[in-house]
């Protein structure tokens, strides 16, 4: 395969300009007091399919031949590369198919079909995906491959995200760039290398599928697979190009756990008030993960997109707010005659909570002339959750930690 060049990702920049947002790259006061480095933010998930991966699809969709335009193309995809190739085709006039895992969020597969791309669901992996695709539309049909993450074009178009950034914040001294097949990192490191050789590059994978890891430390046990919420960047296979990039340009590669990607997003959103799918939040979860590394650095962190189904952005919220003792569920014990529901509440109130949730249980294992209430509570932080639980038991009610609750210290 063609090697990438920095005059690749110039020539790149001059393609796509006008065609792509120049997204901001802003500095975040409040995330760099929180994880004690100097953090800018570059917000890809503000291009209009709300991903990088617009860039890459349309360098290499724009050096094709007619011939080749006439037949149509194809790739294989979790979402983000999908809509980028859909939306960049349909406004050159091309036909696109892509083929998505069966497992893919409902509003990326909606949002592919709208942008113009026939879609294929195959499969329960990328991998799945790409065998088909290989058979089916390439093989059978003669459709030109606009693979995701291993061709030199998608990974020079990539590549502009870095050129942009160092020309917006020139003081960077680090990057820390989510991976996936690795397409971006790669197109990034090349060029951000070639105008700041000492530049650290940091890569950064969920924990179930560190692939680049894997293949670079011949650890196959680093790839688990499973659920994760970085369902972007969950590819079991790195690329056969992106991959020798890494080894040459990339000086640490972190693995993240769902926890810290949960945070991430939470924080981006109450902070930012920005939507950051999982993969796009994976950069700061690797600073929250481990602050010390980064203490003291300037840190160019890639927000690579928005695509996020919102059922999971609200499951996600939640649990933040239950994380951060903003939410709290306790069990209290009360005797079942009127009055007692209305005494507890008052306590609540009087303590500052916010009762969201009660239910009444009678059926526990307790005296028949029992009860016992299921409180949902909205606090102002962990100190306040302290206090409301403390004013209960002062008050003289039995009061436990319910499901999903708090730990005191």
């Amino acid at each position: 395969m063609m090697g990438v060049t920095f005059d690749d990702v110039r020539r790149a920049a001059v393609t796509i300009a006008g065609r792509v947002v120049r997204t901001p790259c802003t500095h975040s006061r409040v995330l760099s007091q929180i994880t004690g480095a100097e953090i800018w933010l570059k917000f890809e998930n503000f291009q209009f399919t709300a991903s990088f991966k617009e860039r890459g699809a349309l360098n290499k969709l724009a050096s094709l031949a007619d011939a080749e335009r006439a037949v149509g193309v194809a790739t294989m995809s979790a979402g983000n590369h999908a809509q980028g190739v859909a939306y960049h085709a349909a406004n050159l006039g091309i036909k696109s198919v892509i083929v998505m895992p069966r497992n893919t969020p409902f509003t990326k597969v909606r949002n592919t079909r709208e942008l113009g791309g026939e879609v294929i669901l195959h499969g329960e992996t990328l991998a799945d995906a790409q065998v088909f695709l290989e058979s089916e539309l390439i093989a059978k049909r003669g459709m030109t491959l606009v693979h995701p993450y291993d061709d030199p074009l998608v990974i020079a178009g990539q590549g502009t995200v870095a050129l942009e950034m160092l020309e917006q914040v020139p003081a960077l001294d680090t990057l820390v760039v989510p991976i996936g097949g690795g397409g971006l990192i790669s197109g990034m490191a090349i060029a951000a290398h070639a105008q700041h050789p000492r530049l650290r590059i940091i890569g950064v994978e969920s924990a179930g599928y560190a692939s680049a890891y894997a293949a670079i430390h011949n650890e196959a046990s680093a790839v688990k697979g499973g659920q994760t919420i970085a369902e972007g960047i969950a590819v079991k296979n790195i690329g056969r190009l992106t991959i020798e990039i890494i080894r040459s340009h990339v000086a640490e590669l972190i693995r993240v756990e769902e926890p810290a990607i949960e945070r991430a997003i939470g924080l981006l959103a109450g902070i930012e008030k920005v939507i950051v799918e999982g993969a796009g939040a994976v950069g700061l979860a690797a600073l929250l993960s481990d602050p010390v590394r980064f203490a003291g650095r300037r840190v160019g962190l890639v927000l690579t997109g928005g695509n996020i189904d919102t059922r999971l952005l609200a499951s996600v919220l939640l649990r933040q707010l239950v994380h951060e003792q903003r939410l709290i569920s306790l069990s209290i014990d009360i005797e079942d005659q009127p009055g007692f529901l209305a005494r507890v509440a008052g306590r609540i109130g009087e303590s500052g909570g916010n009762i969201v949730q009660v239910h009444h249980e009678r059926l526990h294992r307790g005296h028949a002339k029992n009860a016992t209430l299921e409180v949902l509570v909205e606090a102002q932080d962990e100190a306040h959750a302290r206090q409301i639980f403390d004013d209960l038991q002062n008050a003289g009610f039995s009061v436990r930690k319910g499901a999903g609750g708090m730990e005191f210290e």
